[in-house]
């Protein structure tokens, strides 16, 4: 059986779980708090980055990414920095859901798995 390797375990989460050939991570914005969600989204979209790449992997890999807005009328702008991050012809699976999330400060939270 594989092993599980977790990086940055607090009591409550990891902030990467890898299975295998399989990471799995969730990134909302901690920095940007206070801003837009054109801020939230690129914060959120650069940790993912970071943080894949620190695993051995990249956004050329993603495998399903599940995205929670508060507020579907962000959906048009969070798609813009979507589209402009993701590489071409590595677009992963995905779900956009409405959904009330832990902070009321919180514009964006997205569930990543990704391929090592």
């Amino acid at each position: 059986m594989s092993e599980i390797e977790r990086i940055g375990v607090t009591p409550r989460w990891s902030d990467v779980v890898i299975h295998g050939d399989t990471i799995y991570l969730v990134e909302v914005a901690d920095q940007t708090l206070e801003g837009d969600i054109t801020a939230q989204t690129q914060e959120v979209l650069a940790s993912i980055e970071r943080r894949l790449q620190a695993v051995g992997s990249g956004k050329h890999r993603l495998l399903q990414v599940l995205i929670y807005l508060p507020d579907l009328a962000d959906l048009p702008a969070m798609n813009a920095l979507w589209d402009a991050w993701l590489p071409a012809g590595a677009a992963p699976s995905r779900a956009c859901v409405q959904a009330a999330l832990a902070h009321p400060s919180l514009k964006v939270e997205m569930v990543v798995t990704a391929a090592r």
